[in-house]
């Protein structure tokens, strides 16, 4: 009698790419995926940016967020808040130390870690905008079985910036050339057919610098 082949490991398959709209976008567009936010903890480390739309970060290099714990704000019922930190070199240069800007983020709804407020601190403690998750999660390479973070987030426009999408990934170097084109494909996809959302990410998507190492304060 024959002996059965030995079963094999099944190869393990990228983890499918949800991205959602702005809700700015889903009045007059119908909901396309369903969306989870993403856990607190999950946000809670740094984050590099290596793609967006913000012209700013055309003049700089090594872009990173940091979203740290924060307890509750003292309203009523109690909104979860993140401590929020974008540090960056200049492009042109020596980099030396990196420059930064403080904030601290606030959910628009209790509960919704997918929806943010920033509020600056120091002397921007006056400036104040929007953000939203679009999408997040983890993602394996069939090859390398390396286990990847990202996150696509969307910001309203505000007296000093425009409206515009940020890619970023927990590897300072950004992710692997698989997940950046699914991410970005799946970004493009959801977009189509939304007017100034599709026209931005066609028309102002660009890498962002990374030269490692990071400048450190």
């Amino acid at each position: 009698m024959a002996t059965p082949p030995t079963p094999t490991a099944a190869t393990p398959q990228p983890n499918p790419i949800t991205i959602r709209l702005p809700s700015k976008y889903t009045p007059s567009t119908p909901a396309t995926t369903t969306f989870t936010p993403p856990p607190l903890p999950f946000l809670h480390r740094t984050w590099s940016v290596t793609h967006s739309t913000l012209t700013m970060w055309r003049t700089a290099r090594n872009v990173r967020i940091t979203y740290g714990p924060l307890p509750p704000g003292s309203t009523a019922p109690p909104r979860a808040r993140l401590s929020d930190t974008v540090e960056y070199e200049p492009l042109a240069g020596s980099a030396g130390r990196p420059k930064r800007v403080s904030g601290t983020d606030t959910t628009g709804t209790p509960g919704d870690t997918g929806a943010w407020d920033w509020r600056g601190r120091g002397w921007l403690f006056w400036v104040g905008s929007h953000w939203e998750v679009l999408g997040w999660g983890e993602w394996e390479d069939p090859a390398t079985r390396v286990r990847e973070r990202w996150v696509v987030t969307w910001f309203r426009e505000t007296v000093f910036t425009e409206e515009g999408v940020d890619v970023y990934f927990e590897r300072r170097e950004g992710g692997s050339e698989g997940l950046v084109r699914a991410v970005l494909a799946e970004l493009r996809r959801v977009a189509r057919g939304c007017g100034r959302l599709e026209r931005l990410l066609e028309g102002e998507m660009r890498e962002v610098s990374v030269v490692l190492p990071w400048a450190e304060r």
